[in-house]
């Protein structure tokens, strides 16, 4: 098979040989992905766990398609547990473990988002996964388009986010409790209910008939499926 990998015009100084970077990456954005550097707690790999059931529900089986993983994290969990299964994965996150990188059906993109997107052909994915990424962003509407663009008509878009009711506990586990990394709630610029997402969907591009957007994980976060419309 062949090996793919996503050509980007600059390397960051001292990358590991082979691990381009997006041009978008710039002064102020983050340098380290989720999970790079420490291990996941319990409470970070129930969420993943969490997460990887409900995009299940949604897309049962992955045989044969190509999946983008935009914020997947330096270990990439939930795409790496599917690389069997997919045609092609396109990974995007500030850095990327190095057995991801190299792996034959990774399309490596490390770089900041939303502007490493660009790196993405048009229409090239059947599945867009954000999870837990939205957050992060100064430009999460500029995100949602971007992932709107790169879906093939047809495609589906899954995106999770911590709601307003999840910010007490994630903050209380993070900053009390040190069961997750505070310096990931440090980096969070808003939360959303469902009647905060929904419109930011809209805006992006999907039509209201084809999106449902829901509580998920105890009220924790908020859920949205989108499709893009066909052809």
């Amino acid at each position: 098979m062949v090996r793919c990998r996503a050509r980007v015009p600059h390397l960051q100084p001292g990358s590991p040989p082979g691990l381009e970077r997006s041009p978008s990456a710039n002064a102020g954005a983050r340098t380290r992905s989720f999970g790079e550097g420490y291990r996941l707690t319990p409470v970070d790999r129930f969420g993943v766990w969490l997460s990887r059931r409900q995009i299940r529900r949604w897309v049962p089986t992955l045989a044969g398609r190509v999946i983008g993983d935009f914020g997947c994290g330096f270990h990439a969990l939930l795409a790496r547990s599917v690389l069997g299964e997919v045609a092609r994965a396109y990974l995007v996150d500030v850095s990327l473990a190095p057995d991801l990188a190299a792996h034959e059906r990774v399309v490596s993109v490390q770089g900041a988002l939303p502007g490493a997107l660009r790196a993405v052909p048009d229409t090239a994915l059947d599945v867009a996964l954000g999870i837990s990424i939205l957050e992060h962003l100064s430009e999460p509407d500029e995100m949602l388009r971007q992932m709107v663009r790169v879906l093939k008509p047809g495609g589906i878009a899954l995106i999770n986010v911590p709601s307003w009711r999840g910010k007490t506990f994630l903050e209380f586990s993070a900053f009390r409790l040190g069961l997750s990394p505070p310096a990931e709630m440090d980096d969070h610029k808003t939360y959303y209910d469902v009647r905060d997402l929904w419109p930011k969907l809209v805006g992006a591009g999907f039509r209201p008939s084809r999106i449902r957007c829901f509580s998920h994980k105890f009220g924790l976060n908020t859920f949205a499926v989108c499709w893009k419309d066909p052809a």
